[in-house]
C-alpha cells in the first residue's frame, strides 16, 4: 500500500455504478462543471484540481470559531488518511458505499479519495437534509452529519456502518443510534487533521486514534496530535479532554468556550450535554460579562420567548445552573451546520 499515491485510481473503483479510470473521472470532471447542478460542479472542480500537476490541494476550513481560512493540504497525505480509515474501519474494495456530503469541505472531499484509492463502489447524490428519503439501497458504509443521521433514522439499517461527524452528537439522538443493530461511530477531526482522526462507537466515552496517530495534552489541557502519515508537524487544538493513553482521549469541551464564573471554570459544553434531553429547542451555554463574578453562566434559545420550568436546571451543579436566559430568533451557523456563538449571541431579542 505505500507505493500508492494521488495519481492511482483503484480499478475497482466505480462511481453511480461505472468503472472509470482517471481519464475517465476528468471527463466526467469536465461534464460536472460545463453541464452539472451546483452539488456538482464542485465536484468537478475538485477532480480537476486532483488530478492536475500539483502535489497539493487548497482548501477552506469550516470558520466556527473564526473566520473560513485556507489551508494547503498534500495529495499523498490525503492518500494516507484514506487509508488509515480504511484499515481503522474495514473497508474492502468493491464494498458499496453512500457520499451524500458537500464536497466543499474536507469531509466530502474525502469521501471521493477513499473511493478512488481504494477500490470502493460509491454512490454519489445530491447533498440534502435526508439523504435516504428515496433511496432503498444497500450499503456498507457511509458518513453523514447528525442532522443526516436524525432524518434518515429509520432506514440506517440499510448501511452496515456509518461515520457521523462535523458537529457533536446530541445526546438524544445518540440514544436513538445506540439501539440500532448497526456499527455507527462519531468521528473526531477538522480541516487539518484531513478530516476525522479518531472515533468512538456511539454510546462509547472515549475516541480512539487511527493508525499512525498519537496524542498528547498541552499544559492548558488541550489535545495535540501527530499524524505521522499525513506529517511530521504537532497539531495544537482548542479543544480540552480527558488524556487517557497516547491513542484515546474523552472530548470534553473547547478551551475558548470557558466560563470562569466566580473563579470557577465551567465548560459549557459539558452544561449543555447535561441539558440534552430537557430543553425541546436548539440552545447553547455561553459566558457574559458580571460585576460580581466577571463572567456569568447564560443560556441562549434558538426561536421567540417561552416559559422554561426552572427545576430543568436541578440536573445542574450550584455554579453551572444559568443565570439568565437569553432567546435569538435563529442562531448563526457555518455551511457544515455548526452553531457559531458569538455571532448569534449579536442577534440577541432586545
Amino acid at each position: 500500500m505505500s507505493t500508492v499515491t494521488y495519481k492511482n485510481v483503484h480499478n475497482l473503483f466505480k462511481l453511480n455504478g461505472y468503472h472509470l479510470t482517471k481519464e475517465d473521472l476528468c471527463r466526467v470532471a469536465y461534464s460536472f462543471i460545463k453541464e452539472g447542478e451546483d452539488f456538482e460542479q464542485s465536484v468537478g472542480d475538485f477532480l480537476l484540481d486532483w488530478f492536475d500537476d500539483k502535489s497539493y490541494i487548497d482548501m477552506f476550513t469550516s470558520g466556527t470559531t473564526g473566520d473560513p481560512k485556507t489551508i494547503r493540504v498534500e495529495k499523498d497525505a490525503m492518500v494516507q488518511s484514506a487509508i488509515a480509515t480504511g484499515d481503522f474501519f474495514g473497508l474492502q474494495p468493491g464494498n458499496r458505499v453512500l457520499h451524500c456530503l458537500p464536497t466543499n469541505y474536507v469531509a466530502g472531499k474525502m469521501m471521493f479519495v477513499r473511493s478512488f484509492i481504494l477500490g470502493l463502489d460509491m454512490d454519489f447524490v445530491a447533498p440534502s437534509s435526508n439523504p435516504l428519503e428515496h433511496n432503498d439501497e444497500k450499503y456498507d458504509f457511509a458518513a453523514m452529519v447528525p442532522l443526516q443521521a436524525k432524518n434518515s433514522i429509520k432506514k440506517l439499517t440499510n448501511i452496515k456502518k456509518i461515520i457521523i461527524g462535523g458537529v457533536k452528537i446530541h445526546k438524544s439522538l445518540e440514544q436513538e443510534l445506540v439501539k440500532l443493530p448497526i456499527e455507527i461511530y462519531e468521528t473526531y477531526g477538522m480541516t487539518e487533521t484531513i478530516t476525522h482522526i479518531a472515533a468512538k462507537k456511539v454510546g462509547v466515552e472515549a475516541f480512539t486514534t487511527l493508525p499512525h496517530v498519537t496524542v498528547s495534552v498541552n499544559e492548558n489541557q488541550c489535545l495535540e496530535i501527530i499524524a505521522k502519515n499525513i506529517g511530521n508537524e504537532k497539531i495544537v487544538t482548542n479543544d480540552i479532554v480527558k488524556l487517557i493513553s497516547d491513542t484515546q482521549f474523552v472530548w470534553l469541551g473547547r478551551f475558548d468556550n470557558v466560563i470562569n464564573s466566580g473563579g470557577i471554570k465551567i465548560m459549557p459544553e459539558q452544561v449543555e450535554s447535561k441539558l440534552s434531553t430537557l430543553i425541546p429547542r436548539r440552545y447553547f451555554v455561553n459566558g457574559a460579562p458580571d460585576d460580581t463574578l466577571g463572567e456569568k453562566v447564560v443560556l441562549y434559545v434558538e426561536g421567540e420567548k417561552m416559559d422554561i420550568d426552572h427545576s430543568v436546571f436541578d440536573v445542574l451543579d450550584k455554579y453551572e445552573k444559568p443565570k439568565e436566559i437569553v432567546f435569538i430568533p435563529k442562531f448563526k451557523e457555518t455551511a457544515t451546520g455548526k452553531i457559531m456563538r458569538e455571532e448569534s449571541k449579536k442577534l440577541v431579542i432586545a
